[in-house]
């Protein structure tokens, strides 16, 4: 493992808001940062990003974290925290969250608050500490990735967002319109611990975040230490059904049952290689990594990094318990 990167409480915060993320400027989420700053006597800068230019921008600002011994603090949902994590990691900074999101299960199993004056106190008595990551072909995901039926719940998450605004409740609403159409099925070749296999399934799920697997009943409840990280993710497999039955699995997910379920297969891995069969020529699969949906080349090679990310943890005093 790296050292873990020094954090000069004299150097500049880098703060990254994606422009289009949520309502960063109604909810005061930018004045409540600057005051809390100023309440501090921290130094720090807000970069507001459009989402094309945040890759780049992000890289230069870790990169200037990292050679100065401050950290970039990621303002957003999932998908900008993966950004921003993504750069961090690259250049070995630390990572801040202050998280906008709808679920924010990377900040709350870490124990950050979700009020943004609760999580900037937390962060101005922060210290780096590791946490597990792992990746789909080199690309990082802190929540998890997913194949197949999961892509397109986001997407359909993303149009109804869109229309009725952001909440649980749209999300769980645009849930229910994906499962009433789900057809597609994918036929997967699995590469795990030398050996291959072909299963068909509605979807392929990668969790990375014991927080959400445990909401759901995939996994066991939290160790009695305190650890979440194990150097392994939790691969959930949904066999083909149909619509009724994918409702039920829905209902036994809010429930936190999901585990028991006969038609959902889950086991832990450090890698797995995923192949499907190219069909007219197409070697790309669409892949949601972290709430983003894209394409990606096949093979798949999903993995446990064995370097960590440094993420600027709250005191354990001050850590919230997650609900």
């Amino acid at each position: 493992m790296p050292d873990i990167p020094t954090l000069d409480p004299a150097a500049t915060l880098h703060f990254v808001i994606n422009s289009r993320s949520g309502s960063q400027d109604g909810d005061g989420t930018r004045a409540t940062i600057e005051a809390a700053l100023r309440a501090a006597g921290r130094p720090g800068q807000l970069h507001v990003c459009e989402p094309a230019d945040l890759p780049r921008r992000t890289a230069e600002l870790a990169q200037q974290a990292r050679e100065t011994n401050s950290a970039i603090v990621a303002v957003g949902g999932d998908g900008t925290i993966n950004t921003v994590a993504q750069a961090a990691h690259t250049a070995g900074c630390a990572l801040g969250v202050i998280p906008r999101g709808t679920f924010n299960y990377f900040a709350r199993t870490h124990g950050i608050a979700t009020d943004v004056a609760a999580a900037m106190a937390q962060l101005m008595g922060a210290r780096p500490e590791p946490v597990q990551v792992a990746a789909v072909n080199e690309r990082l995901f802190l929540v998890n990735a997913s194949v197949g039926l999961y892509p397109d719940l986001l997407e359909d998450r993303e149009v109804w967002k869109n229309r009725f605004g952001r909440s649980q409740w749209v999300a769980i609403w645009a849930a229910f319109a994906t499962l009433f159409r789900a057809q597609r099925r994918l036929t997967l070749r699995i590469g795990l611990d030398g050996a291959q296999r072909e299963v068909k399934t509605l979807t392929l799920f990668v969790g990375n975040n014991r927080l959400q697997l445990e909401q759901v009943g995939v996994v066991a409840d939290q160790r009695p230490d305190g650890a979440r990280d194990n150097g392994r993710v939790t691969a959930v497999m949904l066999r083909p059904i149909g619509t009724g039955a994918l409702l039920r699995l829905m209902w036994q997910g809010a429930m936190g049952t999901l585990g028991e379920a006969d038609d959902i297969e889950h086991f832990e891995f450090q890698q797995m290689v995923v192949r499907a069969p190219a069909v007219a020529g197409a070697r790309r699969l669409k892949v949601a990594i972290d709430g983003e949906v894209m394409r990606m080349k096949t093979p798949l090679d999903v993995r446990v990094l064995p370097v960590p990310l440094f993420l600027l943890k709250p005191a354990p005093a001050d850590r919230e318990v997650p609900a």
